[in-house]
C-alpha cells in the first residue's frame, strides 16, 4: 500500500517559515533545550565560525553548539572523512569490530597512560549523558554498589535519570525524582562570588578544607573512622564548570582535593564533555591542574558534532574484562563507524601542529578584548578565561548584582541580525550560563581567526551599549 505521509500544510513545495512554526507548535516536543525565545531562529547554512539565515545574514557563533563544533562548521578535513566512511563502512553491529574503534581507543588510552601514569581502557557510547551513566555503572560496580556521590554546586552532568541526580540543578529532576544515585553538593571556588578578602588560591584551599572536615568525625555523615570506609563512591567534577558559567578554579584546587579523596578511598571522575578536546588549550582540561583521574568522560567535540560519539576512559582496575565483562552496558550505536572515524581524524589533526599554543594565544587575545569591554561598560562584572573557554558576567550597574533580564535581552537582540560593522549586517549567537543565568559563556571555534575575534569584540560592544541605553 502506498504511503500517505506528506506535509499537509504544503505538500507540493517547501514550507514557509511561518508554516514550519505552526507545524513545530503542533507536532514537536518542546522538552528539549530550545525555546529560550518565543520564536527560535531558523538557520539555513553554516561555514567556519558563522551560521546563516534565509536572508544569508551571517551570525557569528560564539557558542558553537555548546562547544561541540570546536573545529568550525563544515570543517573540510573532518567532513571528508565522514563522506569517505559513509561510502565505505557507515554501519556495523557492535558484536563485530572495525579498525576505527580499536585505533581510536588505543590513541586515547596510550595518551592517557602517558599523561596520567596509569594503564586504562576506553568504552564508547553516543551522548554525554549516556557516557555519564556508563561511568556511574563502573563506579558502583567497583565500589560494591555504592550509590552516593559527591558533586559540585553549579555542576552539570546531563539530563538522563542518573546524570540529573549528580547535577546540582534541582529543576532538572524536580518532576522525576532520583533514580539510584544521590549526590551531596560541595562548594566550588567561584571566586567572584566567594567570601571577600581571600585570594583565588586561598579560596580554593578554604573549599578543600571545608570538604575535608566532613571526614573528621563519623557524625558528619560520610565516614566511618573505625572501619576506614566512606559511604560515598566518587566525586564527579568538571575541571571548569560549563553550564555553571565557565567558572575557572585556582590551579591548586584539584591537586589538594585529590589528596583528600585518595586518603579516603573515593574515586575522582572527571567530566570533560564540554571542556575536552582543546577547548582550554589541552586535550583534557584536567591536564592544567596536575591531577590524574580514575575515570574520564568525554563527548561533544571529539567528532566536531558530525556524528554522536562519547565515551569514558577508566583505569584498568575499574574496567578490565574480569570486573566489567561483556554486556555490562550497551547502546546499539556505541562505537559506531561514522563517529569513531571522525574522532580518530580529529585527534590526528590536533596532534599535527602545536594546536594548544594556538588556542592559548587566541584565548589571550579574546580575553584582552573582553577586559577592554569590562573597563568601558559598568554592567560587565567579571571576565575570565582559560584558552577559548571564556566568560563575561552581566550585572547591574554596580558591577556585581546579577542581571539575568539584561543578558536575556542581549541574547534576543543579537539574534535580530542588525548589528552593523563595516557596512555589513551581522547577528551574534550567544549562550547563557551561570548560577544566576547572567553569564555569557563564550565557546568560539578553536579555528577562529584573530580578525573574527576582533569582530566578536566589536559586536559584543554594540550589544552592551544598546543594553545600557535601553
Amino acid at each position: 500500500m502506498r504511503s500517505s505521509l506528506k506535509l499537509a500544510a504544503n505538500s507540493d513545495a517547501v514550507s514557509s517559515e511561518e508554516q514550519l512554526r505552526e507545524l513545530e507548535a503542533t507536532y514537536c516536543s518542546h522538552g528539549d533545550t530550545v525555546h529560550y525565545t518565543d520564536k527560535p531562529k531558523f538557520f539555513e547554512s553554516c561555514e567556519g565560525s558563522f551560521v546563516f539565515d534565509a536572508a544569508e545574514t551571517p551570525f557569528l557563533d560564539l557558542q558553537m553548539w555548546y562547544s561541540a563544533v570546536n573545529f568550525g562548521y563544515r570543517n573540510e578535513r573532518l567532513n571528508t572523512v565522514a563522506h569517505r566512511q559513509l561510502d565505505r563502512l557507515p554501519q556495523v553491529a557492535s558484536q563485530y569490530l572495525h579498525r576505527e574503534k580499536v585505533e581510536l581507543a588505543t590513541l586515547i588510552g596510550q595518551d592517557a597512560e602517558r599523561k596520567f601514569g596509569h594503564k586504562g581502557r576506553v568504552h564508547f557510547n553516543v551522548g554525554g549523558s549516556q557516557a555519564v551513566e556508563d561511568s556511574l555503572k563502573i563506579v558502583r560496580n567497583f565500589t560494591g554498589g555504592k550509590s552516593l556521590m559527591f558533586a559540585f554546586e553549579g555542576g552539570y552532568h546531563g539530563r538522563t535519570l542518573g546524570a540529573t541526580s549528580i547535577t546540582s540543578s534541582y529543576r532538572y529532576r524536580r518532576r522525576y525524582g532520583h533514580f539510584g544515585e544521590r549526590a551531596q553538593f560541595i562548594e566550588f571556588p567561584y571566586h567572584f562570588r566567594g567570601p571577600k578578602g581571600m585570594s583565588k588560591e586561598e579560596y580554593g584551599h578554604y573549599c578543600v578544607r571545608k570538604f575535608a572536615r566532613l571526614f573528621e568525625s563519623e557524625y558528619n555523615g560520610v565516614w566511618d573512622p573505625k572501619a576506614g570506609k566512606s559511604e560515598y563512591a566518587a566525586f564527579y567534577i568538571e575541571p571548569i564548570q560549563g553550564t555553571g558559567g565557565y567558572v575557572i578554579p585556582p590551579m591548586n584546587f584539584f591537586s589538594e582535593l585529590k589528596k583528600v579523596l585518595d586518603e579516603h578511598g573515593i574515586l575522582l571522575v572527571v567530566d570533560e564533555i564540554q571542556m575536552g578536546v582543546y577547548r582550554t588549550g589541552k586535550l583534557w582540561s584536567i591536564e592544567h591542574f596536575d591531577v590524574a583521574p580514575d575515570v574520564l568522560v568525554f563527548g561533544k567535540a571529539i567528532t566536531n558534532g558530525l556524528n554522536p560519539l562519547s565515551g569514558i576512559w577508566a583505569k584498568e582496575a575499574l574496567i578490565n574484562p574480569t570486573i566489567f565483562p561483556p554486556g555490562s552496558t550497551h547502546s546499539t550505536f556505541a562505537s559506531n563507524p561514522m563517529g569513531t572515524s571522525v574522532a580518530l581524524e580529529t585527534l590526528r589533526m590536533v596532534e599535527e601542529t602545536d594546536f594548544g599554543t594556538s588556542v592559548m594565544q587566541k584565548g589571550a587575545h579574546f580575553l584582552e578584548g573582553l577586559k577592554d569591554l569590562q573597563s568601558q561598560h559598568p554592567i560587565v562584572g567579571e571576565v575570565d578565561g582559560l584558552g577559548l573557554a571564556l566568560r563575561m558576567e552581566i550585572c547591574r550597574p554596580d558591577g556585581f548584582t546579577p542581571d539575568k533580564a539584561t543578558l536575556d535581552w542581549m541574547c534576543d537582540e543579537g539574534m535580530k541580525g542588525d548589528l552593523i560593522t563595516n557596512g555589513r549586517k551581522y547577528g551574534l549567537v550567544l549562550d547563557v550560563g551561570g548560577y544566576h543565568k547572567n553569564v555569557i559563556t563564550l565557546a568560539p571555534s578553536l579555528l577562529i581567526s584573530h580578525e573574527e575575534i576582533e569582530l566578536a569584540i566589536e559586536l559584543l560592544g554594540q550589544l552592551l551599549s544598546r543594553a545600557e541605553r535601553r
